[in-house]
């Protein structure tokens, strides 16, 4: 799956009235400041979270094509 925004959707975000980019450098001081300021640590860890959230979403993609979660659609629809 590919997670990388279109271009499009990169535009919007970046000239989004909405975009709080202190809010990303405060979690980059945070990530660092847990490596012990170490940036290679620190980009390795973000890695490894990365990597371990793809295959949560896939096991969760599995599940929904399996029919053994409901998708978004059933979730959103209104109950009778």
């Amino acid at each position: 799956m590919n997670l990388v925004r279109s271009p499009a959707e990169s535009v919007v975000l970046a000239t989004s009235s909405t975009f709080d980019n202190s809010r990303y450098e405060q979690a980059c001081d945070q990530a660092i400041a847990m490596c012990d300021g170490n940036l290679r640590s620190t980009i390795k860890a973000l890695i490894m979270a990365n990597e371990y959230l793809e295959v949560e979403l896939q096991e969760l993609q599995a599940a929904i094509a399996a029919g053994c979660a409901p998708s978004l659609e059933q979730a959103a629809a209104p109950h009778d």
